[in-house]
């Protein structure tokens, strides 16, 4: 008479089994995360591009106008947020004799600034209250909290595409900017501003 004949495992046993496989999952768990992770780094870099921006003026007689540039910002905006204002800094910022800088010679403003890539709405410059003109070495200050304009902008209404490069002029007409409010008796800046934008490929 033949008996059945039975196999005992034990716990410690199955354990054992399955080790491998448990190292095998965790293997395969964390290339898949390191995997996310590259992805994610990459499609962050594709959606970044640069910026650099420059003044210049449009000079006719006026020849001594000195503007206070505290800083430049952006009105933007992506499929998933509403328009905002971005602050680029400025690394030139101070009083500058705006008709000093011309096509040749401009002011660097921003240097190959690295910003995502949405949607450019509008560019602003932002005026201090140091800003004057000299008159027959006479020095009068011009307003621009009262009665001028301490943020000129202008509209650019342009998407950015990532991994470029954006190169934007700012362009003040100087005669056309300064006037005379004789009910304040002073002389008053209103910046005229055109605004030239470029785009460059890596």
């Amino acid at each position: 008479m033949r008996y059945p004949c039975y196999v005992i495992i034990t716990q410690d046993q199955i354990m054992k089994q399955l080790q491998p496989l448990k190292s095998l999952i965790l293997l395969v768990l964390l290339t898949s995360f390191l995997v996310s992770c590259s992805k994610d780094e990459v499609d962050s870099s594709i959606d970044v591009t640069n910026i650099t921006v420059k003044f210049k003026s449009t000079v006719g007689q006026l020849d001594n106008v000195y503007m206070d540039i505290e800083d430049v910002a952006i009105k933007v905006s992506n499929s998933n947020e509403a328009e905002r204002w971005v602050s680029l800094g400025v690394e030139n910022s101070g009083v500058h004799n705006a008709c000093s800088f011309s096509d040749s010679k401009p002011l660097l403003l921003i240097d190959n600034l690295e910003i995502d890539a949405n949607y450019l709405h509008e560019i602003r410059l932002v005026l201090g209250d140091g800003n004057f003109m000299n008159i027959n070495n006479v020095l009068h200050s011009l307003d621009v909290c009262n009665t001028g304009n301490a943020n000129p902008s202008n509209l650019i209404e342009t998407q950015l595409n990532p991994k470029r490069r954006y190169d934007v002029t700012i362009d003040i007409n100087v005669d056309a900017s300064i006037s005379y409010d004789e009910s304040e008796n002073m002389m008053v800046l209103n910046p005229q501003l055109y605004t030239v934008i470029r785009q460059i490929e890596y």
